[in-house]
């Protein structure tokens, strides 16, 4: 396979830097100076995008036109998702769009399903959702809190569901759910120790939906 990586910040280069052990080719690199010369960007089976939101619609629509398949790494784009679905049906290729491909935390997402289903009918429980991030990161709160928010929501937990956010110094990123009752709390927490779990559920990603046409999240890469 060949992997054209969009967007060379951190994220990007630990994605190259990975590649070979997952067997694939570096096609080639974008960054923000190449960003705007799209013919030149080299051919490849499937794009990598961990570049910036405002620039995800006009990515696809590049990558589309050249039928590519593309995993969306970026986050912070979801109001244009639409416009995405819309540009990857028209092309007919193959889209894994996800806040976060961790192949762990979209585990934990199955598992804050399932807890939402147990406590949902316990009407003692209320619920929250904490997530803290380094600095740098723009959106808040996180794609992942509002993916656990939204997945909880849709297992009958009816009640309101309180989500906040840290943003300080390098923290590469920690999820926790919890459930809080009179006498009792009930915590679940995903930390990332590093950047390198989401390299490498997008180079998972990339592998899977090579060859597919259609919209997909990790989920479908992962079964469940």
């Amino acid at each position: 396979m060949r992997i054209l990586i969009v967007g060379h910040g951190r994220m990007g280069r630990l994605v190259e830097s990975l590649c070979p052990e997952y067997g694939m080719d570096v096609a080639g690199t974008v960054d923000i100076a190449e960003a705007g010369t799209p013919q030149k960007w080299p051919q490849a089976d499937v794009a990598i995008d961990f570049s910036i939101a405002d620039a995800v619609v006009e990515n696809a629509q590049r990558l589309a036109e050249r039928r590519i398949n593309i995993v969306i790494g970026t986050t912070g784009w979801s109001v244009r998702e639409a416009d995405v679905r819309r540009i990857a049906e028209d092309a007919g290729i193959g889209v894994v769009a996800a806040p976060n491909f961790a192949l762990g935390v979209n585990l934990f997402v199955a598992l804050a399903e399932r807890a939402a289903q147990l406590f949902g009918p316990q009407a003692g429980f209320g619920a929250w959702i904490h997530e803290a991030h380094h600095a740098a990161k723009r959106d808040a709160p996180s794609g992942t809190a509002l993916l656990l928010n939204a997945a909880m929501k849709e297992q009958a937990f009816s009640r309101p569901i309180d989500v906040s956010s840290t943003r300080a110094g390098s923290i590469p990123g920690t999820h926790t759910i919890g459930f809080d009752a009179p006498g009792e709390t009930i915590t679940l927490t995903h930390t990332a120790r590093d950047r390198s779990g989401f390299a490498r559920g997008a180079l998972e990603a990339a592998r899977w939906v090579h060859g597919r046409t259609g919209w997909f999240t990790m989920k479908d890469v992962l079964g469940i």
